[in-house]
Formats: structure tokens, C-alpha cells, sequence
């Protein structure tokens, strides 16, 4: 029998028992995701992955692009992260990458900086290594058509999770429920319940840029209650939690709670904290400035120096982006006095990531339309 009552999150989202302590710290957007690499032998055909990392080398912290240790470093800081979740691809292929990685954060941010990570890969040699460099917990993707007893085929899954308390480290699986595929994800809860696995995250299985033509090709269809969700995927993870009796915790997670609480929550506490003095988050993990954009070869300098007369503000309440032609401060200094500047003004509102993807603008002024000479320059 199940010893904790079934748990409603938002989102659809639900379980029972225990949540893993980095589920928690995902659902509060503290947790950064350091993605090691694109590339993975096994191909699932659902694998979302977008197409400018799938099966590609690159890695990312968030949605910046690494390059160094010190760009992870300024990534985890920028969220305030309490732990990193790794993924890939699959960061087992890149073992020595993702020790590195593991022994760094710990050695910034101390020993209870929570480090999770996925694989499909069932190497035990692999995760003792990890397990050494610290790292706190790994998630199993087993394939779905070894779904069942893992015996067989299927030894080294449970090999792999039967030892794994021995090395210090939580374990646990996470797959997405596939609709046709509900007999057989019953039968391998019943095993994973035998090994006395942590916990179980059953995944909501959902359509990607990368995977839809495949998806459809094989029959799957959207659930229009669900945004990108795939039908029945929802309605099986949800009468498996609710009619659950494993003693093993069982955590259900739809493809709209990633979106509308984990990533809203990590891009809010990102705004807050990396926001400049004159920017106001929204609220929804966007920052809305103001900006004068610098035609020409106007200097941007100038530009500062003009702001400072007419909004009557200081050098610390503006900054110069060199890399953008444009000069930013507070928007609603910018309205003050934006009718009486010669160059393009406007309101924006940006994502607050590395990148800064603008989500909107609005014209402050005669000059930001397009097709209107500019005077006084």
C-alpha cells in the first residue's frame, strides 16, 4: 500500500511519496540545467531535443552557450542556483566532461549544491566516478522496449540500480509514458518497486520541433487540454499516481508544468537578480527597459550625455550597449523626454536569459518609425 496521499501541483502535475529534493528545487526554478552535450547513441524517436544541439557537441547552462568554466559559473550565480541538473544527449558519453563540471560547482558553491543528472546509459563504472566528484543523484531513461522485469536484456538497468546505494548516491528512473505502452510501464513499476528505487518521474510525452514529424507519422496526435502534450500520455500518468499502491514514490510531470512553473520560476528569479537598477521585472521572467538607438555613426556617449541633460539623471542610471548600438535606462524616464530626442526611442521587453530575446517593443518617439528622416543629428 502507498503510504502518502496523492499530492496535486499545478499543471495537471501530481504525486505520492517523497519528491526528490531536486524535483523541488526545479519546481522553484533554483536549479540551473547544464546541458554537456547533444550527442547520444540511443535515438529515441521521441527525444525532443531542439535541432541546434540534437546529436551535436555543444553545451549550454540554461539558454547561454558555454564557452568557459567562468560562463557556468556566472549562469548558476544569475539564478542564484541551489543545484545543477545535467542533460543531455547523454552526459555519460562525455563522462570526464561531466566530472568536471560536478567538482567544479561543488568546489564554488559547496557540498550541498544538489547535482543531479540523466542517462540512459547504464555504466556502473561511470556513476561510481560521478558518485566520487559528488555528484548527488542520477535519473535512469530506460528504453521503453525494455519496459517490464529487467531481466534479460534489461539485467544491466537493474544491476545498475540494485548497487547504487553502496556508492553513497539516490537513484531513480524517469521516462516519458507512451500511451501504448501502459501494461508494460505498470509491470516495470512493479519491478523498480522490488529494487526499492527513490523515486519514479513519469514524464508527460510531448511534441518538439525535433520529433513531431515522427511522432505523427506513428499515430500520435496532440491533447488539446495540454498544449504539446500527446494524447493519453496525461490521462495514464495521472490514473497511475491516483491509483498507485508501490510503496516507491511516483511524481508526475506535464510538459505545461516545465514550462509554466519550473522555467517561468527560474526566469523570475533570474530577472531579479541580474535586472539593472533602472529595469523593472514584469513578474512572468521578462525585464522592460527603455532604449535609444544609436543611427550611424552617432557615439553612443553622446547619446549618454544628452539623456543626462534632458531626463535629468546620473551616469549610473543609464548604460551603454556597445555590442547593441543603444543606450538603455528606466522606461518611464525615456517617456518623459523621448519627443524630444533625435534619435529612435523605445519601450522594450526582453526574456531575462544570456541571450536577452526580445519579446516586444513600442515606439516612444516621431524617430523610432521606420522610413522617417532623422534631424538634428
Amino acid at each position: 500500500m502507498a503510504t502518502d496521499e496523492l499530492q496535486l501541483l499545478p499543471m495537471a502535475s501530481s504525486y505520492r511519496g517523497a519528491l526528490s529534493p531536486a524535483c523541488v528545487q526545479c519546481a522553484e526554478g533554483r536549479k540551473m540545467v547544464l546541458f554537456v552535450t547533444g550527442v547520444c547513441r540511443f535515438r529515441c524517436f521521441y527525444c525532443p531535443v531542439s535541432p541546434n544541439r540534437n546529436q551535436m557537441d555543444v553545451a549550454y547552462a540554461n539558454e547561454r552557450r558555454i564557452t568557459c568554466d567562468a560562463d557556468v559559473l556566472a549562469e548558476a550565480r544569475a539564478i542564484g542556483a541551489a543545484g545543477t541538473g545535467i542533460t543531455g544527449g547523454d552526459p555519460l558519453g562525455v563522462v570526464d566532461r561531466v566530472e568536471h563540471y560536478v567538482r567544479l560547482l561543488k568546489s564554488e558553491f559547496g557540498r550541498a549544491h544538489n547535482i543531479h543528472l540523466y542517462t540512459h546509459e547504464p555504466n556502473a563504472a561511470k556513476l561510481q566516478q560521478l558518485a566520487r566528484a559528488g555528484l548527488d543523484e542520477f535519473r535512469l531513461h530506460i528504453p521503453h522496449y525494455l519496459w517490464g522485469p529487467l531481466s534479460a536484456s534489461g539485467a544491466a538497468y537493474r544491476s545498475v540500480l540494485e548497487e547504487a546505494p553502496s556508492w553513497g548516491i539516490r537513484r531513480g528512473v524517469e521516462i516519458p509514458v507512451l500511451p501504448e505502452k501502459e501494461a508494460e510501464l505498470k509491470r516495470l513499476l512493479q519491478t523498480l518497486q522490488e529494487i526499492g528505487v527513490d523515486f519514479v518521474n513519469l514524464n508527460e510525452l510531448e511534441f518538439s520541433e525535433t520529433n513531431e514529424r515522427i511522432l505523427r507519422d506513428r499515430g500520435y496526435r496532440t491533447d488539446e487540454r495540454n498544449g504539446y502534450g500527446v494524447h493519453g500520455s496525461r490521462t495514464i500518468a495521472e490514473r497511475i499516481v491516483r491509483e498507485s499502491r508501490l510503496s516507491v514514490p511516483v511524481h508526475y510531470c506535464s510538459s505545461r508544468f516545465k514550462d509554466a512553473v519550473q522555467l517561468r520560476h527560474r526566469l523570475q528569479r533570474r530577472a531579479e537578480i541580474t535586472a539593472a537598477p533602472f529595469a523593472r521585472p514584469t513578474g512572468e521572467g521578462t525585464i522592460v527597459y527603455g532604449i535609444v538607438e544609436a543611427p550611424g555613426t552617432i557615439h553612443l556617449e553622446r547619446i549618454g550625455a544628452r539623456l543626462e541633460r534632458v531626463a535629468r539623471i546620473r551616469p549610473t542610471d543609464y548604460r551603454l550597449d556597445f555590442g547593441r548600438r543603444r543606450v538603455e535606462l528606466n522606461a518611464r524616464a525615456l517617456r518623459a523626454v523621448a519627443a524630444r530626442l533625435p534619435w529612435p526611442a523605445f519601450e522594450v521587453e526582453e526574456h531575462a536569459t544570456s541571450e536577452r530575446l526580445e519579446v516586444e517593443r513600442e515606439p516612444l518617439n516621431r524617430a523610432a518609425f521606420p522610413g522617417i528622416p532623422l534631424s538634428g543629428t
